[in-house]
């Protein structure tokens, strides 16, 4: 780095015989190069265009410096990249990648948008346009499987609420005394195809800190299993919900549109006694084996707001554990499925339970509960922008997976988001030098093509490409 003020510095001088020192010479240099690859993913999904389709800008022609489509984009890859709030602009407006990533000039291109910017954007967005913006989402995430739809056979629906903390004033923000703090309760819901090893994320909705489970579950449902039965009307369908969803009007809905589900129902007295004599079953079980028991049965059963008797299967589960005195745990499914009960809890579902593996992937890799706005709209949006971010983490886990959209393994999302801010400079900083002739070249120190390494690594498809024409050799 040639600068008047810098002062080459020697390291450790009594560690090694000769000096060793350290330089950062690399120019227009950016820790981001990864990002190189959710470009790429959007480029083939479209998804940031839907987004800014959904939005009316009513800002002064003239004294528009960033468009939707910039401002969208920017906090897009900022979120996936690890930049979260849009206090970080600040540090991001010069940075070469991220320029290259709005279509930019990476060296002499103008900054990006400041804070200020992205604040009165994401203050902007009403109500309405952000339902769209929700459509747009699911959308673009059924429509790869879409194009091949006389391949789907099954297709699953799950939906799980989850906790956002709040820590200032924001709208709607309660006090919940399930996780003892204040906050919100998102709902989110994911599809898998052909029983797939990924879950697509195809909806995030911000709810307030005190509402029940079941809010907003009915009317979510009702517009994700239409549109699934209008694309894929030879696909059987499949819910599965936790409890705290088993109320009369979603499971008359789910009866009256003809799919199949797995839905947990709270414990009850009238339950209970019917679970009675497997319980017993179980303790005997756990007695003789001096472990953890279960026995598994059935039963009909009809709540009193019910409009009928529904099957129930019964998990008679006695839990023991080293040190501790045995303790009851019945559990109660109701489905309208035909299998044995053993297979319909274990095998169906229990295997919901991964569901919470992608909410961590969410909180911890989308920073999906970074919800500081004021206003409650503005934090809906920044819901979605993160699902947004999430999404394309998907497509390209698909992509580096190398089996389209399938299947792919399982690599959570704070993994890679560690992975691709390294993988395309090749763990190193990454550099960035513009030609007369428009081309932009990637430079790493150690003089090999990012993008091949990159090629290496993940096993990409050529038309993965983050900019149409294959980015410039490096120098």
């Amino acid at each position: 780095m040639s600068h008047p003020t810098t002062t080459p510095c020697v390291l450790f001088p009594d560690l090694f015989g000769k000096p060793l020192t350290a330089t950062f010479d690399v120019p227009n240099a950016s820790s981001d190069g990864g990002a190189l690859l959710l470009k790429a993913a959007d480029r083939r999904l479209g998804l940031i265009g839907a987004l800014t389709d959904c939005l009316r800008d009513q800002r002064q022609p003239g004294k528009v410096v960033h468009g939707l489509q910039e401002l969208i984009a920017q906090r897009v890859f900022g979120i996936a990249c690890g930049y979260a709030d849009a206090n970080d602009s600040a540090r991001l407006a010069a940075d070469p990648i991220h320029k290259l990533l709005l279509d930019r000039d990476p060296i002499d291109g103008d900054p990006l948008a400041s804070q200020p910017t992205l604040s009165r954007f994401e203050n902007s967005v009403g109500r309405g346009r952000l339902y769209r913006m929700g459509e747009a989402l699911f959308e673009t995430v059924i429509a790869p499987y879409r194009r091949r739809r006389r391949t789907v056979r099954h297709i699953t629906v799950d939906l799980d609420p989850t906790d956002d903390p709040t820590h200032g004033a924001q709208q709607l923000s309660f006090f919940n005394h399930h996780y003892d703090t204040w906050c919100y309760l998102p709902m989110v819901a994911y599809l898998t195809f052909n029983r797939g090893a990924e879950q697509q994320l195809c909806a995030a909705v911000l709810r307030p800190g005190n509402a029940p489970t079941s809010r907003g579950a009915l009317p979510l449902l009702q517009r994700i299993l239409g549109r699934l039965q209008e694309d894929f009307p030879a696909a059987r369908i499949l819910v599965r919900l936790d409890g705290g969803y088993a109320g009369p009007e979603l499971l008359a809905f789910l009866d009256e549109v003809d799919v199949d589900y797995v839905v947990g129902v709270a414990r009850n007295a009238v339950l209970k006694r019917h679970a009675a004599l497997a319980m017993l079953d179980a303790q005997q079980l756990a007695d003789a084996r001096g472990e953890t028991a279960h026995v598994y049965t059935e039963c009909r059963y009809a709540a009193g707001t019910w409009d009928r008797e529904r099957r129930v299967i019964i998990k008679a589960e006695v839990v023991q554990l080293a040190g501790r005195e045995p303790r009851d745990n019945p559990r109660f499914v109701v489905t309208n499925l035909t299998r044995s009960p053993k297979r319909i809890y274990e095998r169906i579902y229990c295997a919901r339970g991964d569901l919470e593996n992608r909410i961590k992937e969410l909180h911890h890799g989308v920073e999906i509960d970074r919800t500081s706005c004021s206003r409650f709209w503005a934090n809906q949006l920044r819901v979605l922008l993160s699902a947004a971010a999430y999404v394309l983490f998907q497509e390209l886990r698909r992509a580096a997976a190398g089996t389209g959209t399938r299947s792919t393994h399982r690599v959570d999302a704070q993994h890679w988001a560690r992975k691709l801010r390294s993988v395309a400079s090749s763990r190193r900083s990454l550099g960035l030098e513009t030609f007369p002739d428009g081309q932009v070249a990637c430079l790493a120190p150690s003089g090999r093509s990012p993008r091949a390494s990159v090629k290496e690594r993940c096993d990409l498809d050529e038309r993965f490409t983050p900019f149409g024409p294959p980015l410039a050799r490096s120098s």
